[in-house]
């Protein structure tokens, strides 16, 4: 092999894995790889010679038999040059496994050459624990030959005891240090500095920080935020349970076993995935669904149901009908652009993804909008709730799956479904935003967590269920306050029932934390005036009235007190002197700290521009404009944004000790596999 200067410049414009062309094209002296996967730094700080290199940091990092899948990007030294032959070797030997050459002239490939090689390995097994080199070396059709080299880890078992059974990870998307608290100060009513109540999750012993940053960005979104707490490895933003790839296909990525694929592959448990969200939303999907693109519905859910052989899959609640509903039925989003269908003809042309099903035993799927998702799933031994007053008939004692669909897309949030409630218990006649929506008997998060626990409960060999607080962060990038003050609000009442199920069955571990921060919020301090007082201030309008005369800072900002209603929740968020929240990550809106009586247009609902849902606002900028005070924000666009801050963890339950001190996002799954796999580490006093 050739090692030449050319092939040394090459590799140094390496972004992100992928080789960048200079204009005027490069003379290749020998083929390149411009990609190696699972990621590794040596490979991208172009450490590749005879031997692997093992020091360092290590990038990719998998369990005892976890399975992933080895690829390269090859591309030849010329332009009618191609790849002949490639084979991937682990600490110095062949890997005797079936790989495939996916070559392609008619654009199944990105940012490389038209004949550019991509050569996979699927379902890789490595047991020995420790640091492995492995390296691809690819052949073209002149002779001339690369090894690339990387590094991966596998992560070895400690001494445990005493197993964990039961897994329940509570999700607060977006829920930054700066969310718990202000829920806990609208619910605890601070005496004299002290909190008289605090929040469930105040109640968890265990506390950490996490560190959340995805694979290729400082700042990460919910797929690879909640992928990395399930697979042990980072993933690139947008991108779920796959590693990134030059294919087009959003499919076809390499894969990581998920934890719910290796415990019930391993252990038989079931899976359970809740969520306010849309249920094809990152973060559920992000538990069983490998994509390259966390947008593509119809394949994502289509997902959920062809391979639950390999997740376990039990119990799926949340919005999203939209994508269950065969595509000529109104409301509908199924589409062919955005399935899945494999081809599993062995050759060369389909060998790619022919080994993609072979290998990892899953669904060639088929693009089918037609598909009426809901009835496959019945068929399938699902119970379907499609409203709370289902869901709330169902005998869980004889409910062994369950699937609930709430709304066409996103679920209302806790705040307009509490005023939807209250109205109906009330026997007003008035047109709540849950009857603009359509769905006017939505369950909140915790009835629909005490449910997917029952449903769970029944597998003796245990579950994992993720319950996710999924509008806490698109709450937050609205920068609509209350709104996801009681969203997280809501959230912790989940956290409620999961605490109680934990303390009824001791061998439950529960984890409540974030994938993210959302909005950099900051509670800045108090009202300085009552609600009658504000609204006269907004009237007369200006910085002078609504910001000069309104925030209270340091001693003047006291303890706002907050009202209960008989339903767990306050009876008004319009109080005097109310709790004051700014932004550090926003972009430019009017504020007036009062409550908004809309939420922001859901782009998500297929009825978002039909009346009456395209009359609410469309931005920040439409909203709150009466009192004409202007907060100019420090990103462009309509929408604050995710944070790179650490977000906060909490834990209870068997093996939650573990769980102490800051930590990366990916070190969650690693302590969850040992104490499930292994028990609780045994750990000696320093």
């Amino acid at each position: 092999m050739r090692f030449s200067f050319f092939r040394i410049a090459c590799l140094s414009l390496l972004k992100g894995g992928a080789l960048l062309f200079l204009a005027g094209g490069i003379s290749w002296a020998a083929p390149v790889v411009t990609r190696l996967t699972p990621p590794s730094v040596g490979f991208t700080q172009g450490q590749s010679g005879p031997s692997p290199a093992l020091s360092g940091p290590v990038t990719a990092r998998f369990l005892p038999g976890q399975r992933f899948d080895l690829q390269a990007t090859v591309v030849p030294d010329t332009a009618t040059g191609r790849i002949t032959e490639a084979h991937f070797e682990l600490d110095g030997q062949p890997i005797r496994a079936s790989t495939s050459l996916k070559s392609c002239e008619k654009g199944c490939l990105k940012s490389v050459p038209t004949n550019a090689t991509v050569v996979t390995l699927r379902a890789m097994q490595v047991e020995k624990p420790g640091r492995h080199g492995f390296a691809i070396t690819a052949q073209q059709d002149d002779g001339q030959s690369v090894t690339a080299h990387g590094q991966l880890e596998v992560v070895a078992w400690q001494t445990g005891h005493a197993k964990v059974k039961n897994v329940i990870i509570l999700l607060g998307d977006g829920m930054g240090a700066a969310h718990r608290t202000a829920a806990r100060i609208v619910a605890g009513a601070y005496v004299q500095g002290k909190a008289s109540q605090p929040l469930v999750m105040d109640l968890l012993p265990i506390t950490g920080m996490v560190k959340t940053s995805s694979l290729n960005a400082l700042v990460t979104d919910s797929a690879p935020g909640m992928s990395s707490y399930v697979t042990g490895n980072k993933h690139d933003n947008n991108q779920e349970g796959v590693f990134p790839d030059d294919t087009l296909d959003p499919f076809d990525n390499p894969r990581v076993e998920y934890l719910s694929e290796y415990l019930h592959r391993t252990q038989g448990k079931a899976l359970g995935l809740v969520t306010t969200a849309d249920v094809f939303d990152a973060t559920p999907a992000a538990n069983a669904v490998h994509t390259s693109h966390r947008g593509a519905g119809t394949g994502i859910v289509d997902q959920y149901l062809d391979d639950r052989g390999l997740t376990g899959l039990s119990v799926l609640m949340g919005g999203g009908r939209k994508w269950f509903l065969p595509a000529q039925v109104p409301g509908s989003a199924r589409s062919a652009s955005n399935d899945y269908a494999f081809s599993t003809d062995p050759v060369p042309a389909s060998a790619h993804t022919a080994q993609l099903v072979q290998a990892w035993g899953i669904a060639p799927g088929q693009r089918d909008p037609e598909r009426n998702l809901i009835a496959d799933f019945e068929r399938a031994g699902f119970a379907y709730a499609a409203d709370k007053t289902t869901l709330d008939a169902l005998p869980i004692e004889t409910t062994p799956r369950l699937l609930g669909l709430f709304a066409y897309s996103n679920m209302n949030v806790a705040l307009d479904k509490i005023n939807g409630r209250r109205a109906r218990a009330s026997g007003q006649s008035v047109t709540t935003l849950v009857d603009e929506f359509g769905f006017p008997d939505q369950p909140m998060l915790d009835e629909m967590t005490g449910k997917a626990l029952g449903v769970l409960a029944q597998n003796k060999q245990g579950f994992v269920l993720m319950v996710e607080g999924a509008s806490i962060d698109k709450q937050a990038h609205n920068m609509d306050t209350e709104r996801w003050i009681l969203e997280t609000l809501e959230f912790d009442k989940a956290v409620g029932v999961a605490r109680a199920f934990a303390l009824k069955h001791p061998d439950t571990l529960v984890i409540v934390t974030a994938d993210h921060e959302t909005s950099g919020a900051a509670l800045i301090g108090a009202s300085k005036v009552t609600d009658q007082k504000l609204q006269a201030l907004i009237q007369a309008g200006g910085t002078e009235n609504v910001r000069d005369q309104v925030v209270g800072v340091y001693e003047q900002a006291k303890f706002p007190r907050y009202a209960f209603a008989p339903d767990g929740y306050p009876q008004t968020v319009d109080i005097d002197f109310r709790l004051l929240v700014g932004y550090g990550a926003n972009t430019d809106r009017y504020e007036d700290w009062r409550s908004n009586p809309q939420p922001l247009v859901d782009g998500q609902q297929p009825l978002a521009q039909q009346a009456p849902l395209v009359n609410h606002p469309a931005s920040p900028m439409q909203r709150d404009v009466a009192g004409h005070f202007l907060v100019t924000g420090q990103v462009p666009g309509t929408s604050a944004v995710h944070t790179a801050t650490d977000v906060p963890l909490s834990a209870m339950g068997r093996g939650a000790w573990a769980f102490t001190g800051v930590m990366d996002n990916t070190d969650v799954f690693f302590k969850i596999a040992q104490a499930v796999s292994h028990g609780v580490p045994v750990v000696q006093d320093p």
